[in-house]
């Protein structure tokens, strides 16, 4: 049987940061391998020797549509779709619509949905667990997928299972849901053998879903419909209609089907497994020493006990002394220091940095597009320099600026610069000014990427002074 994975990729969690932010959220992150965690969760459903896999539907919003689709190609994964919601609305309304979109062509279409941000240890155990629910589907059952719980973790919702088994690997009727509970609560669910952690995975048929929105959300059902009958290509991607789209209630596919759902079967997940909802999820994955410190390569702990030093660059070097349960997290323009009891409530750094206007909650040191990155090098009051990379092949808008003038000095690879009426080719060590208001376009008609550092100098230096003529990427205000 043909599984077709859907993984959902528009979160822009706060939870991590000051790594994870809005312009460039975890699942675009690496954080415990060389591979992002939304590559990881692709990869995971790419090949099995007991399951057939679909290339992956990917939903994900505007803003990181190229980013998504960049990140299957470095690991080799061509997307069989990819759908743009117009803005974020839970769980329910992205399964939906990856339902209604897989029975256009496949009415019995398998559909496995699962985050693309979450920790799995065992790819095999997944598997394994999908292999077993496949039995249930063919009957016409849906079926999440649910962990052992190791602690009495108060951030993960828990699944109730019926106390009587299934088959023999441990699959049970799901009785009930159970938000995140306080820890007296949660103390005493793990203390039965009934509960699971939910981990927000779920195995069904495409049309066993609809049948089920068109029993509990009949109203979604109908909105979703029309988000997904009226979407309208652009580029290799497909954009679900905004008007349906902003009409449709954001909540949860739990909330929503899952818990009215009387026909749903919770399969073991047995591995470790991890959302990495916070800090402290990421530092109880990783590897501690004999002292319980885990630090990143240029992170260094000095008579430290129980803590979790982190750098994101290879030129900073962070170093605890006598810290004892805390938590560093190092990137180049903002810092967190937490006690690791506290590591749930850094979203209160997050809102207290945008209530006072400060670019670093929401916005990356790296601005990732869809034709490379830049990154900010220097700040000044009528001047900004940045490090710009072009992928091979691509091209920045055929645009022009109001307030700032720019000069850009090559240094990698080769640039095809147009300004005005005059194109021409410039390679590392040469240069081009572009004047106030003159029309320009930068290129890299080769095979590396081009490097170039930009010299912004004018009265105002935002994102949004930028008149655009041509774009080969379909924006508006994008850079």
């Amino acid at each position: 049987m043909l599984i077709h994975p859907v993984l959902l990729a528009g979160g822009s969690g706060t939870r991590l940061w000051p790594l994870s932010r809005k312009s460039h959220p975890k699942q675009f992150s690496s954080f415990t391998g060389s591979n992002t965690l939304f590559q990881d969760s692709a990869e995971r459903l790419l090949t099995s020797e007991i399951l057939n896999f679909a290339d992956p539907m990917v939903l994900t919003n505007t803003d990181y549509r190229f980013v998504a689709c960049e990140q299957l190609q470095q690991v080799g994964i061509n997307p069989g779709s990819v759908m743009i919601e117009p803005e974020g609305k839970n769980t329910a309304a992205p399964i939906l619509a990856a339902s209604l979109y897989a029975q256009m062509s496949e009415p019995d279409a398998i559909l496995l949905v699962a985050p693309s941000d979450h920790l799995i240890r065992s790819t095999d155990a997944l598997h394994e667990a999908i292999h077993i629910g496949l039995q249930y589907v063919e009957n016409g059952r849906m079926v999440t997928f649910g962990v052992q719980p190791s602690r009495p973790e108060t951030g993960y919702g828990y699944l109730e299972l019926s106390t009587k088994s299934l088959d023999n690997y441990g699959s049970a009727t799901v009785e009930n849901f159970i938000e995140k509970p306080d820890l007296d609560h949660a103390s005493k669910l793990i203390a039965s053998d009934n509960f699971l952690w939910n981990a927000g995975i779920f195995l069904f048929r495409a049309r066993d879903m609809v049948n089920a929105f068109e029993l509990y959300a009949p109203q979604m059902l109908k909105t979703v419909g029309e988000a997904v009958k009226f979407a309208k290509p652009d580029l290799d991607f497909l954009r679900l209609c905004p008007d349906a789209w902003s009409r449709i209630d954001a909540i949860s596919i739990d909330y929503a089907i899952m818990e009215n759902s009387k026909n749903l079967v919770a399969v073991p997940l047995k591995t470790e497994w991890s959302d990495l909802g916070d800090w402290g999820a990421v530092w109880s994955m990783a590897q501690s020493s004999t002292s319980g410190n885990v630090t990143s390569e240029t992170a260094h702990a000095i008579e430290c006990n129980n803590s979790f030093l982190r750098s994101e660059s290879h030129d900073q070097q962070i170093v605890g002394i006598g810290l004892e349960d805390i938590i560093a997290i190092a990137m180049p323009d903002a810092v967190l220091v937490a006690h690791k009891e506290r590591s749930q409530e850094v979203k209160k750094a997050v809102d207290l940095l945008k209530l006072k206007n400060v670019p670093q909650a929401e916005v990356s040191p790296i601005d990732h597009r869809p034709w490379g990155w830049f990154e900010r090098l220097a700040l000044g009051d009528s001047f900004q320099v940045k490090r710009i990379v072009v992928k091979s092949g691509a091209a920045l808008s055929l645009q022009s600026h109001k307030h700032r003038s720019e000069h850009w000095v090559v240094v990698a690879g080769t640039a095809k610069i147009t300004i005005g009426d005059t194109v021409k080719l410039l390679r590392a060590g040469e240069s081009a000014y572009i004047p106030l208001g003159e029309i320009h376009r930068l290129e890299n008609p080769s095979i590396q990427p081009t490097v170039i550092i930009e010299v912004q100098i004018g009265s105002y230096l935002g994102e949004d002074d930028i008149i655009r003529y041509e774009d080969q990427y379909h924006r508006n205000e994008d850079y």
